[in-house]
C-alpha cells in the first residue's frame, strides 16, 4: 500500500464575527497517500476551498488534527507552516497568478530559487509542453499555456504534495483536458499526491479518489477502481 501523506482527524474550521459563527468544514477524517489523484468535488460554499486551504497550511483549524507525513501540522506555528508551504506544497490556482513582468522561465526560476533542491526549470518547461516558450511573457501565451506555467511553477519545487484551486475554471474545455493530462502525467512523474478541488463533476472520473463536500462536511469517499482515460473527459 502507498505511504500515507495526509492525514486529517475530526478536522474542522469555524469563523466568528459580528455574533455570528460560520462552521465551513466539521469532523473531516481522510487519509491521502502518495500517487494518489483525489478530486474533492462540490459546489461554491459546500467546504472544499477551506480543506484545501488547511491542507497547505495557508489556515488554522480550529479542532481536529492534521498531519503531512508522521509530522503534525496542527501543532506548527506561523513560521513553521510557512516553511511548510514553500518546501512542501505545490499551488496551482485557477487565475495562474503569475507575475506579468518576469517571462514564463523566469516565473518558474523564481519559485525554483526559494527552495533547497528544486528540479531543472528547463525541464521542468519541457514537461509542461512549453520549451519554446519559456522567453514570452504571460501577457504573450494563452490562457492553457498560462496555467502550464502556473503548474511549472508549483512542480519545479519538487513538492510533497500538490494542490489545485480549480485548475480548469478558467479554460475552455481543450485546455481544461490538456491540463488534466498533465497533471496526471505529473502525479506520475514525481509520485506526489495531487488533490484537486472542482465543482465539475466530470474531473471525478479520472480520479483515484474523489471526497464528495456537503455543507462542511465530507459527506462521503469513493474510491474509483477504474479512472477513465483523459481522452474521454467531456467538458
Amino acid at each position: 500500500m502507498n505511504q500515507m501523506i495526509l492525514k486529517g482527524e475530526n478536522l474542522s474550521r469555524r469563523y466568528e464575527g459580528d455574533g455570528v459563527t460560520v462552521n465551513a468544514l466539521t469532523d473531516a477524517s481522510f487519509e491521502i497517500r502518495e500517487r494518489e489523484f483525489v478530486v474533492v468535488l462540490g459546489p461554491s460554499g459546500s467546504g472544499k476551498s477551506t480543506l484545501l486551504n488547511l491542507l497547505g497550511g495557508m489556515d488554522c483549524p480550529s479542532g481536529g488534527r492534521l498531519w503531512y507525513r508522521d509530522t503534525e501540522l496542527t501543532e506548527f506555528s506561523s513560521d513553521r507552516l510557512a516553511v511548510y508551504r514553500k518546501d512542501v506544497v505545490g499551488f496551482v490556482f485557477q487565475f495562474f497568478n503569475l507575475i506579468p513582468s518576469l517571462t514564463a522561465a523566469e516565473n518558474v526560476e523564481l519559485a525554483a530559487s526559494i527552495v533547497k533542491d528544486p528540479m531543472d526549470c528547463k525541464e521542468v518547461l519541457k514537461l509542461v509542453g512549453l520549451a519554446d516558450r519559456g522567453n514570452h511573457f504571460p501577457s504573450q501565451l494563452s490562457g492553457g499555456e498560462q496555467q502550464r506555467v502556473s503548474i511549472a511553477r508549483a512542480i519545479v519545487k519538487n513538492p510533497g504534495v500538490l494542490l489545485c484551486d480549480e485548475p480548469t475554471g478558467a479554460l475552455d474545455s481543450k485546455n481544461s483536458i490538456a491540463v488534466v493530462r498533465l497533471l496526471l502525467e505529473v502525479r506520475d512523474r514525481l509520485g506526489c499526491p495531487v488533490v484537486t478541488i472542482t465543482h465539475n463533476p466530470e474531473m471525478a472520473r479520472v480520479a483515484d479518489r474523489v471526497f464528495h463536500v456537503k455543507d462542511g462536511r465530507i459527506d462521503r469517499v469513493a474510491d474509483n477502481p477504474a479512472p477513465v482515460p483523459v481522452e474521454e473527459l467531456e467538458w
